[in-house]
């Protein structure tokens, strides 16, 4: 069954904002845009989702674009934990869009459905893999209570180095402020996908 969607929403981009006129657009914005149109933006869900809604700010599209390109797919992220980073950070954020986009592309990249459940459901992670437990309760601190204890920071730094661990804070940082995005301009899930959060 479909959901009825709220009045302020635009039909078409099922969020807050009409779709971007591709005529306003020049240069790295341009071909962002056309990209997305054309599937070959590595956006999982193209111009209905962020990438659709920072194209209305072509400059922030153009500069936005190589840092998270970066952070995804050149930072030597494994796709598993590229796909773990996010989810959790989409779980902190409460973000049902977010959650969506990437569960499946999780489980594609061979994160386990346990691991999944456990973010899901902010569940214990105490049978969980030790990259697993230990990037869960980092999130969980970060974005929960607002400070990174030393217990959770070293064993988070053991697993990861230095330079890792800052490329996987950036990631979770990049996936909360688009979670903002989202937020605001009330990012609609695609039509006939329920919230898989609970309680969001």
């Amino acid at each position: 069954m479909s959901r009825k969607l709220p009045l302020d929403i635009d039909i078409e981009t099922r969020c807050r904002l009409p779709r971007v006129d591709r005529s306003t657009l020049t240069g790295a914005a341009a071909d962002i845009y056309d990209q997305h149109v054309a599937g070959t933006s590595q956006s999982l869900k193209g111009l209905n989702g962020p990438g659709g809604i920072r194209l209305h700010s072509p400059e922030l599209a153009s500069v936005a674009r190589p840092y998270a390109r970066y952070l995804r797919f050149e930072s030597g992220l494994e796709g598993d934990l590229r796909e773990l980073t996010i989810l959790i950070a989409a779980r902190e954020a409460d973000n049902n869009f977010e959650w969506s986009a990437h569960e499946a592309e999780a489980l594609k990249e061979g994160l386990s459905e346990f691991t999944i459940e456990v973010i899901r459901k902010r569940g214990s992670i105490e049978d969980l893999p030790e990259r697993d437990a230990a990037l869960i309760l980092l999130g969980r601190e970060i974005f929960g209570d607002h400070k990174v204890g030393p217990t959770t920071y070293a064993r988070a730094h053991k697993i990861f180095g230095t330079r890792m661990l800052v490329d996987i804070v950036a990631l979770m940082g990049i996936y909360i402020a688009t979670a903002g995005l989202l937020a605001c301009f009330d990012m609609q899930l695609p039509e006939g996908e329920e919230p898989r959060l609970p309680n969001c």
